[in-house]
């Protein structure tokens, strides 16, 4: 990665304490930004992402968000501006887990709820935060969201409808504020397949086998697959891109 593609930006990463999102912030330090990340309820995973990310040479601000809380959302911008003294790039990695711990034995009524509270509200929330901040810049900014690969062309099960659906509606809506907020702010979308992150460690040997066989590249993707791409939709590389999503999921879904 060009380490002056994102050179003198500053990026908010939601949900860096680990895996995607992790990934994401530190990419983004490798290319030249000063990054604030976010953590909901593992700091210390935040500071480890954070001590990586001045490694790199650029400075890091950890910032505690709740996404189900509307003044945390509203306060994280402003504590990431005044951190790092701008702010250029948001990305809404964070999503509520319903897959790994204890939350896998949710009820289904209690494991969409979680869904649309974080990913879905959540997103839109801070999206519109993101927004806001972005108009009062000459220079505007660019907000990313994620979504699921899968969403457009369905898969059978119960936890695969509640995906659909949540990361859906994200990617619709993101399209919808795209139209919005154009020209100053650029909005686009990833929309990741099947990645190496905790659940997919969960896996036995068997399953993990079969998701490379399907996959047309016949690998699982890894957090940096998708740093790259979002790198790459934050950075003037895509200044001509908005209302896009881009597919990081090794061919499954074209």
């Amino acid at each position: 990665m060009s380490a002056a593609l994102l050179s003198g930006r500053s990026v908010l990463v939601t949900g860096a304490s680990s895996g995607i999102g992790r990934a994401i912030a530190v990419a983004a330090a490798r290319a030249g930004a000063d990054v604030a990340l976010t953590y909901r309820s593992n700091e210390q995973g935040a500071r480890a992402t954070a001590a990586l990310i001045t490694d790199a040479g650029r400075r890091a601000a950890v910032i505690a968000l709740d996404l189900t809380d509307e003044a945390s959302i509203r306060n994280a911008g402003p504590s990431a501006f005044a951190a790092l003294g701008r702010l250029d790039v948001w990305v809404n990695n964070a999503g509520a887990d319903i897959l790994t711990g204890s939350a896998a034995s949710l009820s289904t009524v209690d494991k969409l709820d979680r869904l649309i509270a974080v990913d879905l509200r959540g997103t839109m929330l801070a999206s519109w935060q993101a927004v806001e901040m972005f108009r009062t810049q000459p220079e505007g900014g660019v907000l990313i969201n994620m979504s699921w690969d899968h969403a457009l062309t369905g898969m059978p099960g119960t936890n695969p409808q509640l995906f659909a659906a949540v990361k859906g509606a994200v990617l619709a809506f993101s399209k919808s504020l795209a139209r919005s907020v154009a020209p100053h702010v650029r909005v686009n979308v990833l929309a990741p397949g099947w990645i190496e992150t905790s659940f997919g460690a969960g896996l036995n040997d068997e399953a993990r086998r079969a998701v490379a066989e399907s996959t047309p590249l016949k690998r699982w993707g890894t957090p940096e697959d998708v740093a790259g791409a979002a790198v790459f939709l934050a950075s003037p590389a895509a200044a001509f891109m908005t209302g896009q999503t881009l597919f990081v999921g090794g061919g499954v879904v074209m």
